[in-house]
């Protein structure tokens, strides 16, 4: 068995949405950013075995800081505004190895 993990970086955004009126992931544009970083890691040849997995995951317990995705192996915690601040995280952590600190949670 081999220690090297199946991806590079495995991506998970939160697409919870709340029915208690509480903040959620779901309600600040998490759909359209898990497309659009799956969608750009594709045009980007990022994605596949030992690249790159983006996906959705159900609530993460950290909405309120939201909308929010977790970068693994290293767990490195993000949130967002937009697709060019999503970009900003492919370009710079999953291709450049380096953690955008004014994003990070």
């Amino acid at each position: 068995m081999s220690d090297t993990p199946y991806f590079k970086h495995h991506v998970f955004f939160c697409m919870n949405k709340r029915d208690d009126g509480r903040n959620s992931c779901g309600d600040h544009g998490a759909e359209t950013a898990q497309k659009h970083a799956k969608k750009r890691c594709k045009e980007l040849n990022l994605n596949g075995a030992g690249k790159v997995r983006i996906n959705q995951a159900g609530c993460l317990d950290r909405c309120e800081e939201g909308p929010v995705m977790v970068v693994y192996p290293e767990g490195t915690w993000y949130t967002y505004v937009d697709t060019s601040d999503i970009d900003e995280i492919i370009d710079t952590h999953l291709v450049g190895g380096k953690v955008v600190e004014r994003l990070k949670i």
